[in-house]
């Protein structure tokens, strides 16, 4: 049996829409609805209806890029699903007072963080921190017997805490989990390393205790700019003569060579020119190259499944 050839060439309309501030960003199907930027809509997903703002205007993408399967856009927010959720909004408090009030009788080792109903108001989440793993059986018979209603408790790590609470961050300004970063992208000490930075994690770490999310944000900068610099000791020609790199300002993108007659100078990067090994692929490999290439980052596959976090 021969299977069909699939349309490279094919394309679908998706819309990006979040449920949360901060949240996640899904690919919907517009359908026949004319959505602008702002939009508030009711769409669904894999935990039901859900209401969510559109972030762009409908767009065209390569069908192999989505994820299948798209789920559509049901309408425009209606006053209506704006009322149903202020009160679901309005109850969650209650029922997380009421929930942190039955941990405290049972002693349990967790710690509370928020509350969400789903749209519907069918089911509650709470969301929670704890060391290791809770027996929270009896806990979910006592909450559900009390909001009659389905509950769902949900452990979350220490940087979606943060999330969920937020806070002020060193910079003195709302920490970017809980104002507008929609995702976490992996953080390691290299990063640190790679901005000179002193390695000492308690200088660099979070509300979260993990190091900080902003260490991303000029990494790829300081490593592409270091990758153009000659290394420190490798002997470049200046218009004032030959001398040896000292030191790097990769914020000023500049170097520091030691001239044998004249002492240390600074210089461009494009002042200066660093002898390049025959032979040299531009990858770094020679030690002395002063044009290495960045390698390609690979395309993200943006989610649509349902939303996991609430950030309001």
């Amino acid at each position: 049996m021969e299977l069909p050839l699939l349309d490279a060439g094919a394309t679908v309309q998706v819309v990006n829409v979040s449920f949360r501030r901060a949240g996640k960003v899904y690919w919907f199907s517009p359908g026949d609805l004319e959505l602008k930027k702002n939009d508030f809509v009711v769409a669904e997903t894999q935990r039901g209806l859900e209401m969510g703002q559109v972030l762009g205007r409908p767009k065209t993408v390569p069908e192999e890029q989505v994820v299948p399967p798209l789920r559509p856009i049901l309408r425009l927010a209606t006053l209506e699903d704006h009322a149903r959720r202020d009160a679901n909004t309005a109850r969650e408090e209650s029922a997380l007072e009421l929930c942190r009030r039955r941990v405290e009788a049972r002693n349990l080792p967790m710690k509370l963080l928020a509350s969400e109903y789903t749209f519907d108001g069918g089911q509650i989440i709470f969301y929670f921190t704890s060391e290791g793993r809770v027996d929270f059986r009896e806990l979910v018979k006592d909450l559900a017997a009390a909001l009659r209603t389905r509950i769902q408790l949900h452990q979350v790590g220490a940087r979606d805490a943060a999330k969920l609470l937020g806070g002020i961050g060193p910079c003195g300004r709302s920490l970017c989990c809980s104002t507008w970063l929609t995702e976490f992208a992996p953080i390691s000490m290299k990063m640190a390393k790679e901005q000179s930075l002193f390695l000492n994690p308690t200088k660099f770490s979070g509300a979260c205790g993990k190091l900080m999310c902003c260490l991303r944000y000029e990494y790829d900068f300081y490593r592409e700019t270091k990758a153009k610099m000659p290394g420190l000791g490798v002997e470049v020609s200046t218009a004032r003569g030959k001398g040896t790199v000292v030191a790097h300002n990769i914020a000023r993108e500049s170097v520091t060579v030691e001239l044998p007659d004249a002492g240390e100078a600074e210089f461009k990067l494009s002042e200066v020119a660093a002898p390049i090994k025959s032979g040299c692929d531009h990858t770094g490999g020679c030690g002395t190259c002063p044009v290495k290439q960045a390698m390609p980052k690979p395309p993200r596959r943006p989610d649509t499944g349902p939303p996991d976090i609430p950030y309001r």
